[in-house]
């Protein structure tokens, strides 16, 4: 099938470790369509699969973060040949199997290093899913999160239901989901479904903001205990289950950082707070 938007995923890489991911279909209000779920999906794995690339920022252009599943192209399933179908995948044998594709790309994934969503305007249906994939969002001042496919009778197959009642808990998740109501970025930032509420334009500077921050820190460390929380939170059986994952896996990172951290601050680095030049 021929690509007829080369541009729909764009990707750029900072020298110091920020990968970049941003939905640019402006006609379509940032919605996806199944390339753009491929390249979504392609995108977050070389960001993974790149040693030298720490935290990535997904971002929506043109003032959109994403408007969901493209519906246009949703609309034609079963009108047609399969092959001209060019809209999410929504074939009832595409079973979740590891972290295989999802119908808007990267949804089954846990992304094995930190994600920023920088959210302008609308996240929405399957918007709110991708960006319930990052770590934290950061939300402009007039953004609008919402389960807004509830009008069309589109569920959330994307991991909406998974990933946000763990963010926000049942309740509200479940206000949200039923109600499809749009949800602004002060009352999420209230719910905690937004980290940090900025200017409007200013959302992909402080999500980079904050990535170069997390640069700054022993990586080991911190995505050791990044995996911990997805552990507990999804995977484990037990407490005893999530703090025995907890103990095991950060355990091995205090000869390859912590008693490196510990000389810095015996020596008197980071008294008082301080988190000035906390890489080893």
């Amino acid at each position: 099938m021929t690509d007829t938007e080369p541009q729909a995923v764009q990707v750029s890489k900072t020298p110091d470790g920020i990968t970049t991911i941003t939905l640019n279909r402006p006609h379509r209000r940032n919605a996806i369509d199944g390339p753009t779920a491929r390249k979504l999906t392609e995108a977050v794995i070389a960001f993974e699969d790149d040693p030298e690339q720490k935290v990535c920022v997904i971002y929506g252009a043109n003032g959109t973060f994403c408007a969901g599943f493209d519906l246009h192209e949703l609309a034609k399933y079963n009108t047609g040949s399969v092959d001209d179908y060019r809209g999410a995948i929504v074939n009832p044998e595409h079973h979740v199997d590891g972290r295989n594709i999802g119908p808007i790309g990267p949804s089954r994934m846990q992304i094995k290093k930190p994600v920023i969503s920088a959210v302008s305007g609308h996240a929405v249906a399957g918007g709110l899913e991708l960006s319930l994939i990052g770590d934290m969002r950061v939300a402009e001042e007039d953004a609008i999160f919402g389960v807004f496919c509830r009008r069309f009778g589109v569920p959330l197959i994307d991991g909406g239901t998974v990933r946000l009642q763990a963010i926000v808990g049942l309740g509200r998740a479940l206000d949200m989901i039923l109600t499809g109501r749009g949800v602004s970025a002060q009352e999420a930032l209230q719910m905690g479904l937004a980290n940090r509420v900025v200017p409007k334009g200013q959302a992909l500077a402080e999500a980079t903001k904050i990535a170069r921050q997390l640069l700054t820190f022993p990586q080991g460390c911190m995505n050791v205990d990044r995996a911990s929380c997805y552990y507990s939170a999804y995977s484990a059986s037990s407490f005893e289950d999530a703090l025995r994952n907890e103990f095991e896996n950060g355990v091995k990172v205090i000869t390859t950082e912590s008693i490196a951290g510990a000389a810095k601050f015996s020596g008197g680095a980071g008294r008082h707070g301080a988190f000035a030049s906390s890489s080893l």
